[in-house]
């Protein structure tokens, strides 16, 4: 099978066509570019900053030590490299379904299929996840309402957000980000004070916790991958930028402004609060754990109702998102939806330009999960969990093995719009998909992530087979005539 040229683009219908706009992706006919630069700014920025960074890290900082460091710092580049590819691709040609369209386009429509319904699963489990969290939360505040209706309310808030408009999602995730940025920054001051002793009542730590109890890695080197398989999950959103880019006046110069910024956002809100943190509270504090590493660090230095200030900071995070999720579950299903591998009210768009039917069905799912997390949180929604847990790495996969196949493309056909390179080209992409898969084999081997991988895998197999079936029986309608012409392929479109 010859590769599609990049020319093919979605048309309103759901069918493919030979021709794009002079100005960018037919969809962009579609979706409004309601998106203004502050708001993808701000995405790009904060958007990265999960609610896993100010809780789910210290089940890292328990496991491996400040070797925790290293993998951030492994993961982190994953992220760097993989944010490369898609950022080339995206420049290239904005699309609302992002690195699933590059698949389909790259690699096969089952690829584009398989790869689009994996991340719309992850998503809409996500919308589960956060929604009781910050229902935890506000119910520790407000006892007299109860857990499942501070859910319900909090995904009912979001959900008209995202139908109103997509600069109303854009001013919402504006500030939601903003407060997790200054919040991060603020951290990293104090803690840097506080390292250096220039806190009142504070002693310089250094170094010192980064070595005295049991050494660097007190568990071993092994630990740093078992760190790592907590960390790399944390990382999944960056790519959120580019698909948001399709729905901006100027999506190229956005997507290569996120993309070239992406190392010093990861070095200073990942990689600096974790070292920051690790420095000042010993790993194998219990309120690392029990408090989560930012509390603990904040309640060392002795800075007044930490814990509060977290949880309005962590409540933040969440409802952030459960923003961001639910408009990304959403834009993937309209991008199914035109290329036909979704139902076709999915791509159709109401008045304010917002595909509310890909809305609604993304996030009844995630009531649904929602409903499970009460009722069956030790069997269906753990199920939901770790079938949707590798979802990352088999995202960032099919994004390095598309570059490879659509780099050409791209030097060939849009030279202008080659704005984002990736660097030493091919032989840094081969080392990425090497590490990848050598991370995944990790997932296998280790006890804890082995159950996660198995589930994902066999999820992933049997979209996988339903896409294969959707791109046979797609085949074979064009060669009975059933159904209108295929676009001409490229015919010095590198053949598989």
């Amino acid at each position: 099978m010859g590769m599609r040229p990049s020319n093919v683009t979605e048309s309103a219908d759901g069918k493919r066509s030979g021709h794009a706009p002079a100005d960018g992706p037919a969809e962009q006919d579609s979706l409004r570019a309601g998106l203004k630069n502050r708001h993808l700014s701000m995405i790009a920025i904060g958007g990265i900053i999960g609610a896993g960074l100010f809780v789910g890290s210290g089940a890292g900082i328990a496991k491996a030590g400040p070797g925790i460091i290293v993998s951030y710092l492994v993961a982190g580049l994953l992220v760097v490299l993989v944010m490369r590819m898609l950022g080339e691709m995206a420049a290239a040609d904005p699309s609302s379904g992002s690195f699933s369209t590059y698949a389909d386009r790259a690699l096969g429509r089952w690829a584009g299929f398989t790869i689009g319904w994996l991340y719309w699963w992850f998503w809409v489990v996500v919308l589960a996840v956060e929604a009781t969290a910050a229902a935890t939360i506000l119910t520790a505040w407000v006892p007299a309402v109860p857990q499942w209706t501070w859910a319900l309310i909090v995904m009912v808030l979001l959900t008209a957000t995202n139908l109103a408009s997509v600069g109303s999602y854009g001013e919402f995730e504006f500030w939601f980000a903003g407060i997790k940025v200054v919040a991060i920054v603020a951290f990293i001051v104090l803690a840097a004070l506080g390292v250096l002793g220039l806190l009142p009542g504070t002693e310089a730590t250094g170094a010192s916790n980064l070595t005295a109890h049991d050494g660097f890695l007190p568990n071993g080197p092994g630990a740093i991958l078992s760190g790592m398989l907590l960390v790399v999950f944390s990382f999944m959103g960056s790519e959120i930028v580019t698909l948001a880019a399709g729905e901006s006046a100027h999506p190229e110069k956005m997507v290569r402004r996120a993309t070239n910024s992406v190392i010093w956002r990861i070095g200073t809100f990942y990689l600096g609060s974790i070292i920051l943190a690790v420095m000042i509270v010993p790993w194998d504090s219990k309120a690392i754990v029990d408090k989560g590493p930012y509390v603990a660090t904040l309640d060392q230095l002795g800075i007044p109702h930490a814990g509060t200030i977290m949880d309005v900071i962590v409540v933040t995070a969440v409802l952030s998102c459960l923003n961001s999720g639910l408009y990304t579950a959403s834009r993937m299903a309209f991008s199914l939806g035109r290329r036909g591998d979704a139902p076709k009210s999915f791509s159709q768009v109401n008045k304010r330009g917002v595909p509310a039917t890909a809305i609604w069905s993304s996030v009844a799912f995630g009531f649904v999960a929602v409903i499970f997390n009460y009722t069956s949180p030790d069997t269906v929604f753990q199920f939901l969990l770790n079938s949707s847990g590798a979802v990352a790495l088999f995202v960032w996969l099919v994004i390095c093995f598309s570059q490879l196949r659509m780099r050409p493309l791209i030097e060939r056909e849009m030279p202008e719009r080659h704005t984002v390179r990736m660097w030493l080209f091919p032989y840094l992409t081969y080392a990425t998909i090497a590490l990848m898969l050598f991370v995944i084999g990790y997932m296998f081997y280790d006890s804890e992530g082995r159950q996660q991988m198995i589930m994902s895998v066999v999820v992933a197999a049997v979209v996988l087979v339903l896409g294969i079936l959707l791109q046979r029986r797609h085949g074979l309608k064009e060669s009975d005539g059933t159904s209108e012409k295929a676009p001409e392929r490229d015919a010095s479109a590198v053949e598989k």
